[in-house]
């Protein structure tokens, strides 16, 4: 991915950061999608008072993009204000299969600006994906 995009990519994935809905973990999470025709879509986590209606940045995220029509990316960032970097979690992970290959890379940042990489198959290998329903 470009500087370019990473940047645009990480400036969105900060906005939805800003809105964030995180009033019992006070962990608050965005993220940014980019499409195969460079557009970018946003998420953030949202939380419950029954906390497993709680959806992660991630998920929301690929969800607002279902719903405009896309159903492919070529990469997903994800913002925390943390000093430690922050992978998605399981039922992220498993979404992102869903809509990324294998070799799309998944990247989280910070407010220090730092980041890393991995692709979608380093944080999922051997991923239950459609193909295994064919």
């Amino acid at each position: 991915m470009s500087d370019k995009f990473f940047d645009d990519l990480q400036r969105a994935a900060k906005h939805a950061y800003d809105n964030a809905y995180a009033p019992y973990s006070n962990f608050s999470v965005g993220a940014a999608a980019l499409t195969f025709e460079d557009k970018i879509i946003t998420g953030c986590n949202v939380e419950n008072a029954s906390y497993g209606l709680t959806v992660c940045a991630e998920r929301n995220c690929l969800a607002s993009g279902i719903v405009q029509g896309e159903q492919k990316f070529r990469t997903i960032v994800i913002y925390t204000e943390t000093s430690k970097l922050t992978p998605p979690c399981g039922a992220c992970r498993q979404v992102i299969s869903e809509f990324l290959e294998p070799n799309a890379i998944v990247s989280a940042t910070n407010q220090l600006g730092e980041r890393v990489d991995w692709s979608v198959a380093e944080l999922l290998p051997d991923a239950f994906t459609p193909k295994d329903l064919e």
